[in-house]
């Protein structure tokens, strides 16, 4: 079996490189990895780090297009028999590719969505607190909405750490080309009752001084394309 793991990235200078020593630092025994960038029209170094590594595929577009563009860029680009998203910063920890994966290799489940609230209960408090309150609010808001509408018991739908089988990815369009990519695709495969699972992932997060760009006006379109997605007809 044949893991892609897909990472758009931009303006990630800083953090590029070591995401993906990180990834083909990963030991998944069988299981072949292979890594594709999307330079999603970075106005930094990005171009120039990524053309330095070896052991990667990478593409890029002229313009910036937003992350759910270099998905779509990046998923059509995958060989693999499952496809993983990877953010191009260090939030997510690659460690956890084999938990994420097991599921599909194993046969029990089509998708999984890695859940930072299984690990570490979502909190404004303490040691393991989101740093900003509008991403808690944020968070929790876009659970529980999605949560009633589709009439599921997930915890996340925000974490990083998605894995499909390519077939099934392969069958469901995305118009979405921002940050509600992960939101259109997962809702899509809801209602066409595919199996999903949620497991257990690590998160460190970073602020925007570090390079975060999502905000509440990203939020805001993410609801829209979560409530929208529960009426409109799935081609």
């Amino acid at each position: 079996m044949k893991l892609s793991i897909v990472i758009p990235a931009y303006n990630e200078e800083a953090t590029i490189e070591a995401i993906v020593r990180r990834v083909q630092a990963v030991d998944l025994g069988p299981v072949e990895k292979e890594i594709i960038v999307v330079n999603d029209g970075s106005g930094d170094g990005t171009e120039r780090v990524l053309k330095g590594l070896s052991g990667i595929r990478h593409v890029s577009h002229e313009r910036n297009a937003g992350k759910g563009a270099a998905l779509t860029t990046g998923f059509q680009s995958a060989t693999g028999d499952i496809v993983l998203i990877q953010d191009a910063d260090l939030e997510y920890s690659p460690d956890d590719y084999p938990a994420v994966i097991r599921p599909i290799v194993e046969g029990q489940s089509d998708v999984v969505m890695g859940s930072r609230f299984i690990l570490y209960k979502p909190t404004f408090f303490g040691r393991r607190r989101s740093p900003y309150l509008s991403h808690y609010i944020g968070n929790m808001t876009i659970t529980t909405v999605t949560n009633l509408l589709y009439g599921r018991r997930f915890t996340d739908y925000e974490g990083c750490y998605k894995a499909f089988r390519r077939t099934v990815v392969a069958a469901t369009p995305i118009t979405a080309k921002g940050f509600e990519f992960d939101n259109e695709l997962i809702c899509k495969l809801m209602r066409k009752g595919t199996r999903i699972v949620e497991v257990p992932i690590h998160y460190t997060p970073r602020t925007y001084e570090s390079g975060k760009k999502i905000t509440w006006r990203h939020g805001v379109i993410m609801l829209w394309t979560i409530t929208k997605w529960r009426f409109l007809p799935i081609p």
